[in-house]
């Protein structure tokens, strides 16, 4: 049984890059650069007023200065400033040549028609200088940025409309087991709902990949198979929950194999999860998870996702805290990694959620964090500071 960290390892390493594409600025969001962005120009691109105000030179501010222009933002100076001239200048205008600060309109005194006097005590430059920001040929983005929103108003400001990007993987998804219905219909006595597809869909379509739910396979070597082989052919990465374990209907592990996936795990020292599966081949890649739904959102979380963004191009970071325990955890069993459901108090300390096993799913809807415990750790102690990978 592989530890955690090895299995992340092995996965990780496997991840062959999908390609890039060029798509439209407005459609990057949460995409992958797939090559670094340099800037075209400088920014700012000239001598910029951060303020409201007169430019004027710092030497005549004791003095009375004639306006002699005014330059909204947009308007090129046409005067430059000498002695005892000062020019009315918006946020964002271009300074113009002779005045090295820019005075707020808050500590002006209208004097006369067009002449004015500085009334404070001292003041800042209030002017962002050429280039300060960034220099033309500057890099602003890395390849193997996830665009966020800031990043979108950096590539708009470089010029860079058309972003190349890594290709978005293609995610099949399965859900195995003869006690499964859909969503749709009323359970028998002996017949549980199928959330596992809907809710692996949507984790992968949180990260921007284009996700099919192919339903329900039951426990048959022949609808595993049909299934299966279908996902192949349209994906890059399969998902499949339940089937994965040692019990007599447990029989994703072999037709993976009937199929040409080579495994390289099977089971995980994590709790929940344990019977954890990974394969590969030239053509796809396949995990196969535990089918309770803790543990199928736990592992796409952990393994799952930092796999297909490095399939991207990106070396995924967790977003973690660490903030104190609010209250002891104990456990008996300390073989294996456990990942606990974890809330943020309004004190701002970690406490676990109630939760009943890997089949409480209700247990995640009020939880922000998983709480990893390592392998032999019995005991964390309230008030010990603890690192929470946020959900």
């Amino acid at each position: 049984m592989l530890s955690f960290e090895d299995a992340l390892k092995i996965i990780l390493d496997s991840a062959r890059p999908l390609g890039a594409e060029r798509v439209k600025i407005d459609a990057s969001a949460g995409r992958v650069l797939a090559e670094d962005v340099r800037s075209d120009i400088d920014m700012p691109p000239f001598n910029k007023s951060a303020m409201d105000g007169f430019a004027c030179r710092r030497a005549d501010l004791d003095s009375a200065l004639t306006v002699i222009e005014t330059l909204p933002a947009g308007a090129l100076p046409t005067k430059t400033i000498g002695p005892g001239q000062s020019a009315k200048i918006m946020t964002g205008g271009v300074v113009p040549e002779g005045a090295d600060c820019v005075i707020m309109k808050e500590y002006v005194e209208t004097l006369a028609d067009e002449t004015i006097r500085f009334v404070g005590e001292k003041t800042k430059g209030n002017i962002c200088f050429k280039g300060e920001d960034v220099k033309a040929g500057d890099v602003v983005l890395k390849k193997g940025e996830i665009l966020k929103p800031q990043h979108i108003a950096v590539l708009a400001s470089v010029g860079c409309s058309e972003p190349l990007v890594a290709k978005l993987p293609k995610v099949g998804v399965i859900s195995t087991g003869n006690e499964l219905v859909d969503a749709a219909s009323v359970p028998g006595p002996s017949q549980i709902r199928n959330s596992n597809s809907y809710q692996l869909a949507a984790q992968a379509q949180r990260i921007g990949a284009i996700a099919t739910n192919y339903g329900i396979a039951k426990d048959t070597d022949e609808a595993i198979d049909s299934v299966f082989k279908k996902a192949i052919a349209e994906n890059d990465v399969i998902v499949v929950s339940g089937g994965v374990s040692v019990g007599d209907f447990d029989l994703v592990p072999g037709i993976l194999k009937q199929n040409g996936i080579r495994l390289l795990l099977e089971k995980i020292a994590v709790k929940p999860g344990r019977p954890t599966i990974f394969g590969v081949s030239d053509e796809v890649f396949c995990f196969g998870l535990a089918g309770n739904p803790v543990s199928t959102f736990i592992h796409f979380e952990l393994l799952v996702r930092p796999f297909l963004y490095k399939m991207m191009g990106c070396d995924y970071v967790t977003d973690e805290i660490t903030a104190p325990l609010e209250e002891t955890v104990k456990r008996k069993k300390t073989e294996r990694k456990l990942c606990l459901p974890v809330s943020i108090t309004g004190k701002g300390t970690i406490k676990p959620v109630e939760y009943h096993g890997s089949a409480h799913i209700n247990a995640l809807c009020r939880a922000d964090g998983i709480l990893g415990i390592d392998v032999g750790v019995a005991e964390i102690e309230k008030g010990q500071m603890v690192r929470v990978r946020l959900i």
